[in-house]
């Protein structure tokens, strides 16, 4: 039987919370218009990120909880770009603009992370990260034939 951790012992959900607790902190700082414009669509997309993985992280089936990192894929980076606006409107600087953006990237690796270890669950045909070792070459020596 295949054991997954709860979705609160996920580093990656954890992180995705964290940065959005930091986007409704900062959006609160924004001019009063942006409140239902920038500001709501940039805390919708922080909060969808970590939602869908818990969403299908209970989910009986493999390919239901790769679509759960899928979605939380691209709404990490629907967050950046919000973020990348709110920056070109001047509601946020530049070193907190590349912060978040350096830490929404790395949740980017580790939910890449996160999909290719939940593919190992699949057959290996259905897998879209295959196993790249069989297509690389054994490394030569010095005395073998070409």
């Amino acid at each position: 039987m295949i054991s997954f951790k709860r979705i609160e012992d996920l580093e990656v959900y954890n992180r995705l919370c964290d940065l959005y607790l930091e986007v409704c902190d900062i959006t609160h700082e924004w001019p009063a218009e942006e409140r239902y414009e920038l500001a709501s669509q940039v805390r919708r997309s922080a909060n969808s990120a970590p939602a869908n993985l818990a969403e299908k992280h209970s989910d009986r089936h493999i390919r239901n909880k790769i679509e759960g990192v899928n979605r939380a894929r691209t709404e990490a980076s629907e967050t950046i770009h919000h973020l990348y606006m709110a920056l070109r409107k001047g509601y946020i600087t530049q070193a907190r603009y590349g912060a978040m953006r350096d830490r929404y990237e790395e949740c980017l690796r580790m939910l890449n992370g996160l999909e290719k270890t939940l593919e190992k669950y699949l057959p290996e045909r259905e897998r879209r990260w295959p196993d790249l070792r069989p297509l690389i070459p054994e490394p030569r020596t010095l005395n073998s034939e070409p």
